[in-house]
């Protein structure tokens, strides 16, 4: 007759220490009007100067996929190693397929609890309202209200066909 081991106490840690490791990357601060990939840099671009009338808060639901990945691959490793831990304090110091299924399980209630960090956030934005040529336009772009303030001489960067990107033109206060 075999002894079933009960769940570890520390299971239900791994599945926390998990999702709060993954939460530590800024999903979204890629996609903010400053920031340019590589093939931008050292390129030319048209730019002007727009009128910013409103800024107005808004949300951006952006891809999360990495920092899902990554508590998958972290929660598989630690579920591995506590569940090889679990079969060693039981006394199946000698037995390999125990040692085997506890990591496996491990490693799969790691990749389990992985993946509960969701596959899409939403980050801080905002809609700038602007004024072009007498005609009024709308741009929403990653970043914070207080990066932005209606202002006669805003710099936009036009990156291609419809696409915009309204450089911040006001700087938030320290946080305390």
């Amino acid at each position: 007759m075999r002894k079933w081991v009960s769940m570890h106490p520390a299971l239900p840690v791994l599945g926390v220490a998990t999702v709060m490791l993954a939460a530590c990357a800024q999903p979204g601060a890629n996609l903010a009007a400053n920031v340019y990939q590589a093939n931008e840099v050292n390129q030319r671009q048209a730019a002007k100067t727009i009128e910013i009338i409103a800024v107005v808060p808004a949300k951006v639901e952006v891809s999360n996929a990495e920092n899902q990945q990554t508590a998958r691959l972290v929660g598989g490793l630690l579920g591995a190693g506590a569940g090889l831990a679990l079969a060693g304090t039981a006394g199946h110091a000698h037995q390999p397929v125990a040692y085997a299924l506890a990591g496996g399980g491990g490693a799969a209630a790691g990749v389990a609890a992985g993946s509960l960090v969701p596959g899409k956030v939403l980050v801080d934005g905002v809609s700038l309202t602007y004024e072009d040529n007498n005609e009024l336009f709308t741009s929403t772009q990653v970043g914070k209200p207080c990066e932005f303030m209606p202002h006669k001489n805003a710099l936009m960067i036009i990156t291609g066909p419809g696409v915009t990107r309204i450089q911040p033109n006001a700087t938030c206060p320290a946080a305390t």
